[in-house]
């Protein structure tokens, strides 16, 4: 019960990393509002949540709320929704992201389009703004809480073909750095995570031998697993990381070891 009678936030909570996260906040007794661009997905995770409840979970709620992250007014209206159906936001996960702006924008830096470039900082890093930029009040008004970023293992390194989705992870980290600088004094933690290639949705349409190329470069020998990221994300939203703030928690197998 890592998170008794708290309320939690989530964004891309529809499917992968998001929906796992939801689930592991819910399983230790947050009250959950699961936020997406995706109606069917999120509304799924809503219904996993109350299934988990039904079945003798420990969450005594979980709501869907639509959300496009690029949008400010989603993110001001699913912190309201929070604090109206639930009473306050205590914790919060801004995990919703992609990684390119169109299928065939994984290309060589000169070659991305301005449209392609500005979709993924939209999404990834200008979606992770606004989630802290509406978020930190209500934890401020709740008397404290915490936060957590999804980045990525490439919000540390440089990778082939992805200039925007590397750029706008490192822009993750470097944005997680200086808000958890200016709420420290007063009770908001803000992390981030840098997973490795992780076996969700999103890797779905990877070829067999793109799979094999991104098992290599993970020295464990596999891919990860969503629920293996929110295991992480749990602990840094739990008072067992109180002491944590600032920080960047790679999830990676072993990618930046090498």
């Amino acid at each position: 019960m890592l998170l008794k009678d708290k309320v939690a936030l989530v964004t891309g909570a529809g499917s992968g990393i998001g929906r796992e996260v939801a689930l592991a906040f819910a399983r230790e007794g947050a009250c959950v509002v699961v936020a997406d661009v995706d109606a069917t997905g999120g509304e799924e995770t809503v219904a996993r949540i109350h299934a988990g409840a039904d079945g003798g979970g420990s969450s005594p709620g979980a709501l869907f709320v639509r959300m496009d992250v690029s949008d400010p007014a989603d993110h001001e209206a699913a912190v309201a929704s929070a604090v109206q159906r639930f009473g306050a936001l205590h914790v919060a996960c801004n995990n919703a992201g992609i990684a390119r702006g169109s299928p065939e924008a994984a290309v060589p830096l000169a070659q991305i389009s301005a449209r392609d470039w500005q979709r993924v900082i939209d999404v990834n890093l200008s979606g992770t703004f606004h989630g802290l930029r509406t978020q930190i009040p209500a934890l401020l008004a709740a008397g404290g809480g915490a936060i957590v970023n999804v980045a990525s293992v490439l919000g540390q390194v440089g990778n082939l073909s992805l200039s925007p989705y590397v750029a706008s992870k490192h822009g993750i980290v470097g944005l997680t750095r200086a808000a958890a600088l200016d709420y420290a004094q007063q009770g908001v933690r803000v992390n981030a995570v840098g997973p490795g290639y992780i076996d969700t949705p999103i890797l779905s349409a990877a070829s067999a031998e793109a799979r094999a190329r991104m098992v290599a470069q993970h020295p464990m020998g596999r891919l990860g697993g969503a629920g293996e990221i929110a295991e992480l994300v749990l602990w840094l939203c739990s008072e067992r990381a109180s002491f944590c703030t600032g920080g960047y928690y790679p999830a990676d197998g072993g990618f930046l070891a090498r």
